[in-house]
């Protein structure tokens, strides 16, 4: 049984050794050149996330008020929207030559305009803005309301 069990376990370890030649011997990951994207905004009250993605959805850089070293309350600031916007639209453009994207905007925090301000201020063309806000429309029926 003991056996058995370093068998395994040599085994396991020469797999991980032929991966680890394998990515040796690949080439250098390609960059994709994207043109045309769009940059979704979530505002929330407690902090702001932004995605820059393809026009098919795949992320091309991502950032948030969090990520970018603001902690508690002041997660959910203008500021906060418009660096977190900045870094993220600054990899985009740097890595996948980004030159115009469609805005998306989620959410009612405060990050809203600081974010689509700065993606103007980043030098990036803006095609279109749209408010994907959710919108309540009563919801469903409450248990019970149809009692004689």
């Amino acid at each position: 049984m003991a056996e058995e069990e370093k068998v395994k376990t040599t085994d396991a370890a020469a797999d991980t050794q032929e991966v680890a030649t394998v990515s040796k011997s690949k080439s250098k990951k390609v960059k994709r050149i994207v043109n045309a994207g769009a940059v979704h905004i979530q505002a929330t009250f407690n902090n702001t996330i932004i995605s820059v993605t393809d026009k098919s959805g795949g992320v091309l850089s991502a950032s948030s008020a969090g990520a970018n070293g603001f902690r508690g309350s002041k997660k959910g600031t203008a500021f906060a929207a418009g660096v977190a916007a900045e870094k993220a639209l600054e990899i985009a453009k740097k890595n996948h030559a980004l030159n115009s994207v469609d805005v998306y905007v989620s959410g009612i925090g405060l990050g809203r305009d600081a974010a689509i301000r700065a993606v103007s201020a980043a030098g990036i063309k803006i095609d279109s803005i749209t408010d994907v806000t959710p919108i309540q429309h009563g919801g469903v029926r409450p248990k019970g309301e149809r009692k004689p």
